[in-house]
């Protein structure tokens, strides 16, 4: 059907819900592939703190389908519709967001119920109708995706798709690189209702290093707010990274400065801040665009006993539902369910294995999406093996969000637990490289460690070649700018250069079909990482004398040299090519063969 008889359809459509059913599902007469379609309906006026909770005591989802597929999302109190800007507390409006995974036409039925506690409820027969909207049917008309879409409004979500990678919808495998640290991002000063309540710390952000990074065109809010973390975006994403770790919840942790409800209060957990939490969807959005995505940590290890005492209950099932509400329709979501999470000796609380099911089953069953689903863990191998080891087989988790203290332990924990969950289940986990130790040094700033050797070595090229997801680099807690205030990305410029070398390298071969190999080679502090008789990679911590087994292999390869400090072309080395079948030496490189290099064999 063309494009224009489409858009008919559509705005006719609109045009109808909304003068015979109330509510209208679009602001524009075109609804796109990957980009959310908003409906909106309109009620008698609540407040944030009225008596009837407009939070719990209403359960708003909308059913769309299309064929045999099937998406139940939840719907959202949203006040006047426009609290990002008005910071409205009160109004008329619920909304929900739906971003269609394919085009063609959507048919959608409304169920709006209202009830005591309804929202966290899902019996279909408790609660009472809401007559207006309540049972209402109709359909949509969705566009393919646009030409002009950018990151992942072109890409599609990140799924995970029982690889050891996370791919977007369109099929490409997803590698990801980009700060952890601040962990507090959401702790920016000109976010409503946005403070730190610990009179001994000071750590909402102003993000001012990077006004200079916004650029005219993108989004602000309240005449022109916004700007400082729009631009780090902007930033991060023009050094090639693509993706950010986030706190949504830090009541009794670190800083103390980032939640979603009214209040750090206990009294407010079950009342949400609209205007924050519609302030945070543009940034969220407006990383969705640069395709940078958002790893949410939706916990903090001092907090995971402060809802329903660890359980999955009233409040815990409410936080939930609020985040995937608001936020699970967007491409660019990492569901992280809590940091250095589970019971260990050392410390005084902690979720136990059976609360830890709870929470990852609700969520993942909640969101419609099924947006990828990680877990932090420990540091050390003492502690992190009892909290994962009960989780592996676990068909709701796709992977894990790694936290490692010694930096030379990296590569073969990510080896041991990627062969723990095959084993398992068959169904290997992401291995995400999230917090590297030591906790109070991590990252250096280029000031202090320029040339990042120990870290490129050991943590980048480490992860990649053991067949780890990626890299997120943690900033360390001591020395500022460190993990709680830093808000300059450009005190680890340097760190995000190579990253983007080795992020380029790795969109040259293919790594989705390669795995480690370490054994076929002679110095044992080397990697091997491989397609067996076809691609052979080889990140050589000192590029002289290197031999390599290819017993395994046939024919000729040739010899290509890469350097993961400066990146740019390929070079040529002491030798071209090899031959399969024998152990054969790979020769040295033209240049600084005393430095690390990366050798590719690649059969001709």
């Amino acid at each position: 059907m063309p494009n224009t008889i489409l858009k008919i359809i559509t705005m006719k459509l609109m045009i109808f819900s909304f003068l015979f059913f109330g509510f209208y599902y679009s602001l524009s007469a075109q609804n796109y592939q990957y980009q959310a379609v908003k409906m909106d309906f309109q009620m008698p006026v609540l407040d944030e703190k009225s008596q009837e909770n407009p939070f719990l005591d209403y359960r708003l989802e909308i059913t769309f389908t299309q064929n045999n597929l099937k998406y139940v999302v939840p719907g959202f109190f949203a006040a006047d519709g426009k609290a990002a800007e008005t910071s409205a507390t009160k109004g008329n409006v619920w909304r929900v967001y739906f971003t269609p995974p394919y085009f063609g036409t959507w048919n959608y039925e409304v169920s709006f119920m209202k009830g005591e506690n309804l929202a966290v409820n899902s019996d279909p027969y408790q609660g009472l109708p809401v007559l207006k909207h309540h049972g209402k049917k109709g359909s949509i008309v969705v566009l393919s995706v646009p030409s002009d879409a950018k990151g992942f409004l072109a890409s599609g979500r990140l799924i995970y798709n029982t690889t050891r990678y996370l791919h977007t919808q369109n099929g490409k495998p997803w590698l990801k690189f980009g700060p952890n640290s601040p962990e507090n991002f959401f702790a920016y000063n000109q976010f409503d209702g946005t403070y730190g309540y610990d009179e001994t710390k000071n750590f909402p952000k102003t993000w001012e290093p990077h006004l200079k990074d916004w650029k005219t065109g993108d989004p602000t809010w309240q005449n022109g707010k916004g700007k400082g973390i729009i631009g780090a975006l902007n930033y991060i994403a023009s050094k090639g990274m693509n993706v950010v770790y986030a706190l949504t919840m830090n009541i009794e942790g670190d800083a103390k400065d980032v939640w979603p409800f009214l209040s750090h209060l206990k009294k407010d957990h079950k009342r949400y801040d609209i205007s924050k939490l519609a302030q945070w969807d543009i940034v969220i959005s407006h990383a969705e665009k640069l395709g940078i995505a958002l790893n949410l940590v939706t916990q903090e290890k001092e907090n995971e006993l402060l809802l329903d005492n660890g359980d999955t209950g009233l409040e815990r099932k409410l936080y939930y539902r609020e985040l995937v509400a608001r936020f699970a329709h967007h491409n660019n979501i990492i569901w992280n369910m809590g940091e250095e999470n589970g019971q260990v000796p050392f410390w005084w609380q902690g979720q136990n294995d059976q609360q830890r099911y709870a929470m990852i089953r609700y969520l993942k069953d909640l969101d419609p999406y099924k947006n990828p689903l990680v877990i932090h863990s420990m540091s050390t191998k003492e502690h992190r093996d009892p909290i994962l080891m009960p989780l592996l087989g676990f068909d709701r988790l796709d992977g894990i969000s790694l936290q490692v203290h010694h930096v030379e332990d990296i590569h073969e924990t990510i080896l041991d637990w990627q062969k723990k969950s095959i084993k398992a289940y068959n169904r290997p986990w992401v291995m995400m490289m999230d917090e590297i130790g030591p906790w109070h040094t991590g990252t250096r700033t280029d000031q202090d460690d320029p040339k990042h050797d120990t870290l490129r070595q050991e943590v980048l090229w480490g992860t990649l070649m053991a067949g780890g997801a990626g890299v997120e680099w943690y900033f360390g807690w001591l020395k500022p700018p460190h993990d709680l205030n830093a808000e300059d990305w450009r005190s680890r410029n340097n760190i995000w250069d190579q990253s983007a070398i080795a992020k380029r390298f790795f969109e040259q071969i293919p790594f989705t079909e390669m795995e480690t190999k370490n054994d076929l080679l002679q110095d044992k502090t080397d990697y091997c990482f491989r397609k067996s008789n076809e691609v052979y990679v080889v990140y050589s911590k000192k590029g002289i004398n290197k031999q390599i087994d290819l017993s395994e292999a046939i024919g000729t390869f040739k010899i290509s040299w890469y350097n993961p400090r400066t990146g740019g072309s390929f070079l040529n080395g002491s030798l071209s090519e090899i031959n399969g079948g024998q152990k054969a030496n790979l020769g040295s490189p033209s240049i600084e063969e005393n430095q690390d290099w990366v050798i590719l064999l690649k059969r001709k």
